[in-house]
């Protein structure tokens, strides 16, 4: 199944000295029409290769890019899934029918092999009556297997996610590789659908030169909830403004994965060309939406926003402004001073006249004679 970015990761289990476990969703192709695998899966000699895929009525190999179902609680559907050998050797295979989960990042995920399904999962079984089934394959080779989705009794409306996994496990010396490909399973249950998803945190920091006024960057974190009951992706849209609202950057688009009912995910955004100008207020506005083309299945979804504040000093201009100023205050100091200057040695010119006048009159009088 197509999915948007982040994209899913590996999960990594040891056990028994060390496992490592590949997850792939998706499908392999097989050939159309015909239960033969396509020349270009063929793997080089020596390789691994693992392929599912569903299959209509017919039990030919369909165009499906995963399972999806609606039915009401107690109701049950059949359907086919291709599983194949694309390498080189025998393998044995195990296919199993587990749940699924986000990651911490939004990647989708599924259960490792062994680990028991209490969702969707528990709900398969497979021609053996298990939600899980073994048997070998030849190179090449492809089985055709049929399975049951049987929705309980007291199951809750909305969508119920997991897949169908196809495993091969190489034994290796110390570290066993476990080989999984999987289609994603969706099923509606009918009933009361809750489709909401909210930002539950949004923050953000601002990186620039300092040196650059218009050229940073807002690196925003922000987590989506589902708090709801319906799988939904979302459109998302982020803004910048800044005082009075004026836009500090044009609008920038993204998108998240499919968040299943009752996950989480954080998420990373980069907002470009941010200028530094003291005051930033970004924004998100989250658009979900069903991501199917059955169109049955689509909903309708409230629009999501949240908002922070962001200081982003322009530190050129306050660094060129405290320079001026610095310089303006000096220059006042320095003006301040050589008037106080001038004034002292006005007030001691002054002080020496009157002293020079003052004993030039003492000289005058005393020599002048005395009256008889």
């Amino acid at each position: 199944m197509p999915i948007s970015t982040p994209r899913p990761m590996p999960r990594i289990r040891h056990a028994l000295g060390a496992v490592l476990l590949v997850l792939a969703i998706g499908v392999f192709p097989f050939a159309s029409g015909s239960a033969a695998l396509a020349d270009d899966a063929t793997p080089p000699p020596g390789d691994v290769g693992v392929a599912t895929r569903p299959a209509g009525p017919d039990g030919r190999p369909d165009n499906r890019a995963r399972f999806s179902y609606t039915a009401d609680p107690g109701q049950s559907v059949t359907d086919q899934v291709y599983v194949g050998n694309t390498g080189t050797e025998r393998q044995d295979f195990t296919v199993v029918a587990t749940d699924a989960l986000n990651g911490p990042d939004g990647a989708f995920n599924l259960l490792p092999t062994a680990e028991t399904p209490s969702g969707l999962g528990s709900w398969v079984t497979f021609e053996n009556g298990q939600n899980r089934i073994q048997f070998s394959l030849e190179p090449q080779e492809v089985r055709l297997l049929t399975f049951a989705v049987a929705f309980p009794a007291d199951a809750t409306p909305g969508d119920h996610v997991g897949g169908i996994v196809a495993s091969v496990v190489q034994e290796g010396q110390q570290v066993n590789l476990d080989r999984r490909v999987a289609t994603a399973v969706f099923a509606r249950v009918s009933g009361d659908l809750q489709p909401r998803l909210t930002l539950a945190s949004f923050d953000a920091t601002f990186q620039g030169d300092w040196w650059n006024l218009f050229g940073g960057t807002l690196k925003v974190l922000y987590t989506v909830n589902n708090p709801g009951n319906v799988a939904l992706a979302a459109n998302l849209t982020m803004s910048t403004a800044t005082w009075f609202g004026i836009p500090a950057a044009g609008d920038q688009g993204g998108s998240t994965p499919v968040l299943l009912p009752g996950n989480s995910a954080t998420y990373e955004f980069d907002i470009n060309g941010v200028g530094q100008w003291g005051y930033l207020n970004p924004s998100a506005r989250l658009q979900p939406f069903a991501d199917t083309t059955d169109v049955s299945q689509q909903v309708l979804v409230t629009p999501v926003s949240r908002d922070t504040v962001v200081v982003a000093l322009p530190w050129t201009l306050l660094i060129a402004a405290a320079v001026v100023t610095a310089i303006v205050l000096l220059l006042r100091w320095r003006r301040r001073r050589d008037e106080a200057r001038a004034q002292e040695w006005i007030a001691y010119t002054e002080q020496q006249a009157a002293a020079a006048a003052e004993a030039k009159v003492r000289a005058v009088a005393a020599a002048a004679p005395a009256d008889s």
